[in-house]
């Protein structure tokens, strides 16, 4: 798999296309992922394509010049449990690491149980707790890069 990163940018619309099939497929709701994305700052799309085909992919932002929020990501059905989550994530790490970022936050809930595995077994370590507009809990991550 190669991972491709595309900063403060969206990639070309053949790409585009593809993350926002996985996100619907993933998410059931890609329709507002578009409008978010825009108002976002120096946002970073780091994509896991093999064979011209968009197998995951992992979007974030910056929240101030040395933290970085890695927002939403995901990995197509066919492709999970080969590791690609992993490699996505590390490669973004590097990635932000290489930009000069010192801390990476993240998000996830209770019900995306592999996500919040992933990430504390990636050195994550949980900072706290918010409730979201369904008042569902939402944990959030932290890991210094």
């Amino acid at each position: 798999m190669e991972c491709v990163h595309f900063e403060t940018g969206f990639p070309e619309q053949q790409l585009m296309a593809q993350i926002l099939r996985l996100h619907e497929e993933i998410f059931e709701d890609s329709a507002t992922l578009i409008e978010k994305a825009k108002h976002k700052h120096k946002i970073l799309f780091s994509v896991g394509i093999e064979k011209e085909e968009v197998v995951g992919y992992k979007i974030g932002y910056e929240m101030k010049p040395d933290i970085f929020y890695s927002w939403l990501g995901g990995v197509n059905k066919i492709h999970r449990h080969q590791g690609i989550a992993s490699k996505l994530m590390n490669e973004q790490h590097s990635h932000l690491k290489s930009k000069g970022y010192k801390t990476v936050q993240t998000k996830t809930k209770n019900k995306w149980r592999n996500m919040l595995i992933l990430n504390i077994r990636c050195g994550f370590n949980v900072v706290g707790i918010e409730t979201d507009q369904q008042c569902e809990p939402k944990i959030i991550l932290e890991k210094k890069l």
